[in-house]
C-alpha cells in the first residue's frame, strides 16, 4: 500500500535520540530513511545496555532495546565522514535526497563539506534539518547538552516533583527523555511542513531546531501563565495548580487518578463518595472556591478513598462519569485491555525469522497506514545494497572504500 511519504528519501546523520525520533517518525509514514552511522560503533545508543535486543533464537545481540526503540524501518549504512572519501560518498546520497538531518555540534557539518551552504548548491530541492542543544546561534550555541540538562535550563523540572517541604519535595526529572522526544515530533513537523514547501516554491530550505526552544515552547500553559502574570509557576506534586481535585489518592490497597474538571463533575464525585451535601458547600461549590479551600477538601477526600481498594473506586467513578485512573506499570500498560485493542504492542518480522516487540506509532491514518516492515537495522546493514543500488557503485568500487565503510 502507498504510504504518505513513500516518495521521499531522508538521509539521516543524527544519533541518540531526538533526531532518530524524528526520523523514526518519517520511516513509519513511509519514507526511505538512510542512517549514516560511524563504522565500528555506530549510533552511541547501540551500546546503551543491557537490556539488549533479541535476535530469533532469544539470544541477546549486540544492539541495546534503546537504539530498537526510535530507529525501526530504516536502512543503515556505516562511513567514516572524517575522511574526504567518506564525505565526497555523503554527498552522492544527499544529491539525490530529499531530506538531510543532523544533529552534530555547530560548525561540525561545515569542516566535513556537509553543511547547508555546501549541499544546498548540488542540491537546491534539498530540506536540510538541524538539531542541536542551543540552536545555530546566540550565546550558548556552541554548547553540549542532553535532555536531563534542558529539563532543567527550559522550566520543567521546576513545575515537575513533589512540593518544596513535603516528603521527596524538590525538582525531579521526567522518567523519559522528553526533551528528545518533543524536539523529535517537532522536527518531523517541521520537515513535513518544509516539504510541502517545496510543493509551491520548487526548492528546499534549512530548518534550526534547538532542544531548548522546543521544552520550552512545551512550557504551554504554565509558561503563559508566567508571561501573562509574572508569577512563577511552582512545583505541584500530583497536584493540579488551577483544578481541584485534580491528583493522586491514596486507596485501601495502592493509588488512582482522579481529574475532576468542572463543577458538574465534582457534583458527581459527591455522589458517588456518599457526601452530596459537598457539592452544595459554599468552600466547594465553584472551581475557584475548591482552589482557596484545597487544604481542606483534599484531606476529607482522601480520608473517605481510604477506605475501599482502588478496583471498587475505579468502577463506580467510571460508573458514575467521572474521569479517572490506575497507575500502572509498563506490565500493567500492555495487559489494557484498551492497549490491547488498539494494538500498541507489534510484532515486526526479523530478517532471520521470528519477530522482535516494537511500540506502535500513535499516527493513525485511514488511508495511508504506518507499516512495520523492519526493526532496527545492524551497524551497515545496507551498506552494499546503498552503494550499489543507489549510487551505482561496482564491487571494485566499494572493495577500493575499505577502512572508509563498514
Amino acid at each position: 500500500m502507498q504510504q504518505a511519504l513513500s516518495n521521499i528519501r531522508v538521509l539521516d546523520l543524527s544519533r541518540v535520540l531526538a533526531g532518530p525520533w524524528c526520523t523514526q517518525n518519517l520511516a513509519d509514514l513511509g519514507a526511505e530513511v538512510i542512517k549514516v552511522e560511524r563504522p565500528g560503533s555506530g549510533d552511541d545508543t547501540r551500546s546503551w545496555g543491557p537490556p539488549w535486543i533479541k535476535d530469533q533464537d532469544g539470544n541477546d545481540t549486540r544492539d541495546a532495546t534503546y537504539y530498537g526503540s526510535a530507529n525501526r524501518n530504516k536502512k543503515s549504512i556505516a562511513i567514516d565522514i572524517s575522511t574526504a572519501e567518506g564525505q565526497a560518498l555523503v554527498r552522492e546520497l544527499a544529491a539525490i535526497s530529499d531530506v538531510f538531518i543532523e544533529n552534530y555540534k555547530v560548525g561540525d557539518m561545515a569542516r566535513y563539506g556537509l553543511a547547508w551552504d555546501d549541499l544546498k548548491k548540488i542540491n537546491p530541492r534539498l530540506i536540510y534539518c538541524s538539531i542541536t542543544g542551543y540552536g545555530q546561534d546566540g550565546p550558548h550555541a556552541h554548547r553540549p547538552g542532553y535532555d536531563y540538562v534542558f529539563q532543567g535550563i527550559g522550566g520543567l523540572m521546576s513545575i515537575t516533583g513533589g512540593r518544596d517541604g513535603t516528603p521527596g519535595g524538590g525538582p525531579q526529572r521526567v522518567g523519559i527523555a522528553v526533551t528528545d522526544i518533543v524536539t523529535g515530533m517537532y522536527s518531523a513537523l517541521a520537515i513535513t511542513a518544509a516539504l510541502n514547501a517545496r510543493h509551491l516554491t520548487g526548492t528546499g530550505q534549512y530548518i534550526d531546531m534547538a532542544l531548548l526552544d522546543c521544552i520550552v515552547a512545551f512550557g504551554s500553559n504554565q509558561a503563559a501563565a508566567y508571561m501573562a502574570t509574572g508569577n512563577v509557576p511552582r512545583r505541584w506534586g500530583n497536584e493540579h495548580p488551577s483544578v481541584v481535585p485534580y491528583q493522586v489518592f491514596e486507596t485501601q490497597d495502592g493509588h488512582i487518578i482522579v481529574a475532576v474538571g468542572n463543577d458538574g463533575q465534582f457534583r458527581k464525585l459527591c455522589g458517588v463518595i456518599g457526601q452530596p451535601a459537598l457539592a452544595d458547600d459554599i468552600r466547594f461549590a465553584k472551581t475557584s472556591a475548591r482552589l482557596e479551600n484545597r487544604e481542606v477538601l483534599i484531606p476529607l477526600l482522601q480520608d473517605l478513598l481510604r477506605q475501599r481498594p482502588s478496583a471498587l473506586w475505579l468502577e463506580q467513578l467510571e460508573a458514575g462519569g467521572i474521569p479517572s485512573g490506575p497507575i500502572n506499570n509498563y506490565k500493567q500498560v500492555f495487559e489494557d485491555e484498551q492497549v490491547r485493542h488498539r494494538g500498541l504492542w507489534q510484532e515486526i518480522p526479523l530478517p532471520e525469522g521470528g519477530t522482535t516487540p516494537t511500540i506502535a506509532s500513535p499516527l493513525r491514518l485511514s488511508q495511508t497506514p504506518v507499516q512495520y516492515n523492519s526493526p532496527a537495522p545492524t551497524l551497515g546493514q545496507h551498506t552494499t545494497e546503498i552503494l550499489q543500488g543507489l549510487l551505482g557503485k561496482s564491487a571494485e568500487d566499494i572493495a577500493g572504500l575499505k577502512g572508509i565503510i563498514q
